[in-house]
């Protein structure tokens, strides 16, 4: 079988078989945007939106830089960096070819290619899509953790940095030798007020620099506009690497499956201009942060309550668990009557939403394994389910499903499932996780003290609250003792 290329696309094979193909010419196209972080998150989602409207903007190409690992650019510059966006939903896969990306450099082995590429004029956007623990952040306070390794390696060996907030500085150094405008800093990850996050870590760590008042006040003029991206995106398996294939009759090595909904709302704030996103369906407001907060807390918020109330009752994908009617329950109460009270959106805009969701979670084509979303808590459930408790305690208000969403992580951390079988618990400190779970083995009381002494999660406030520390304490007694599905149905 091919591979997927320009030649196999300028054959005009595809359109036969239904597949939407790009519509212009890819060789007039030039890079406008430099996006770290190129994994399947931005190529089902910004990519694509860059990709519908360079037929009109040619000059907005992207050059994706991956900051960990290459396999990205492995599987991509065989086929052109063109790959398949697969569109799916019960009634069928629709797939796309996008070619927005031009390029995929590995931070790793081309690190001064890509800070050069960074610093060309014509690069007036760097965009990110990291995940919450690539910000080197402390998720409880959102500053700048000067102590994680890659900050300090960063402030020893600036010239050769290695975490986004270094890479960055050290391009706008360049850029502003050269007497070059800075570029836009645009966030795309889920992160509370996403753009002033981002702006905060980096200029502290341009000022850890010390690269003089006259660079300070540079970075000081750097826009960084806030983001909501809602798209769900599996990971992609074999499987669904053999159904591309079968739909295109061409073999493309990373293809990207997701669903039908999209949205992105963006904070109009672009200095050295941007795209005319709103040309393809993306919102451009002046405040995003109502809209992110809704995000987070309904749909992440959910997820992840989902996620591990979900893998613990042995649902691999997160449709079947929205399918246990006791969990559908749970999620909708935690949305209407937890969540939904504290967002600052019209009642009928916030119902709408939950029921979109509710449905979106129930694509029975999107695979999306509960596995995959439970990774990484530690940086997620700050922003996704603790920062929802803080407003409710503040309103003196109950939020028990919230709270089980926060034992049933504590659960899962443990590494045992009911089952008895081991769980591959993927997150920045699952070491210091794994030895707070072995030494309070399975006494409910001892494992949530140890697990809330996590300051990076919990900070210092909420684990002297009583009431905080009992009711996710008393969840989680009930989820040992009961296990999960008794304890969603006593909750939900």
């Amino acid at each position: 079988m091919p591979r997927l290329s320009m030649s196999e696309i300028q054959s005009d094979t595809l359109r036969p078989r239904g597949v939407d193909v790009i519509d212009y010419n890819r060789s007039t196209v030039t890079p406008g945007i430099v996006h770290l972080g190129i994994g399947a998150f931005h190529r089902a989602h910004m990519a694509a939106y860059v990709d519908s409207l360079l037929a009109k903007n040619p000059s907005w190409g992207i050059i994706g830089a991956s900051l960990r690992r290459p396999d990205t650019r492995d599987a991509l510059e065989p086929q052109d960096f063109l790959y398949t966006l697969a569109i799916r939903d019960a009634s069928g896969t629709k797939p796309r070819i996008i070619g927005a990306i031009l390029d995929v450099l590995d931070a790793n082995t081309q690190r001064a290619q890509l800070i050069e590429t960074m610093a060309d004029p014509a690069i007036r956007i760097v965009s990110l899509t990291v995940t919450e623990k690539g910000y080197c952040h402390d998720p409880s306070t959102g500053e700048l953790d000067e102590k994680h390794p890659d900050i300090v390696h960063d402030l020893a060996h600036p010239e050769m940095p290695i975490s986004a907030p270094g890479i960055i500085v050290a391009a706008l150094a360049l850029r502003q030798r050269r007497g070059l405008a800075p570029f836009t800093v645009m966030s795309c990850d889920n992160l509370p007020s996403n753009g002033k996050t981002a702006g905060r870590i980096v200029r502290r760590f341009a000022e850890l620099r010390g690269l003089g008042e006259s660079f300070a006040g540079y970075v000081q003029g750097v826009s960084f506009p806030s983001t909501m991206i809602d798209r769900i995106v599996p990971a992609t398996t074999d499987a669904d690497r053999a159904i591309v294939a079968e739909l295109t009759g061409l073999e493309d090595a990373w293809p990207i499956m997701t669903e039908p909904f999209t949205q992105w709302v963006i904070e109009d704030d672009f200095p050295t201009g941007r795209p005319p996103f709103e040309s393809v369906g993306a919102e451009l407001v002046e405040d995003v942060e109502p809209f992110e907060l809704m995000k987070l807390r309904m749909l992440n918020g959910s997820h992840s309550t989902m996620a591990y109330l979900g893998y613990l009752s042995g649902y691999q994908y997160v449709n079947e668990a929205i399918a246990d009617a006791d969990i559908r329950r749970l999620i909708h109460g935690l949305m209407t009557e937890e969540a939904m009270p504290t967002l600052p959106m019209p009642r009928a805009t916030l119902e709408a939403y939950r029921d979109q969701l509710l449905a979106r979670f129930a694509n029975p084509a999107l695979k999306h394994r509960t596995w995959q979303i439970a990774m990484d808590g530690t940086q997620k459930l700050p922003q996704r389910l603790l920062g929802t408790i803080r407003d409710r305690l503040e309103a003196a208000q109950p939020f028990p499903r919230l709270a089980l969403g926060v034992a049933a992580w504590m659960r899962y951390i443990t590494g045992i499932d009911e089952a008895d079988q081991p769980i591959e618990v993927k997150d920045p400190l699952a070491a210091r996780l794994r030895q707070i779970a072995d030494g309070a083995g399975r006494d409910p009381v001892k494992l949530a003290n140890g697990l809330l002494a996590v300051t990076e999660v919990f900070g210092t406030d909420l684990p002297e609250v009583a009431v905080f520390r009992d009711t996710v304490t008393n969840h989680l007694k009930s989820l040992l003792e009961n296990g999960a599905k008794e304890a969603v149905r006593r909750v939900g």
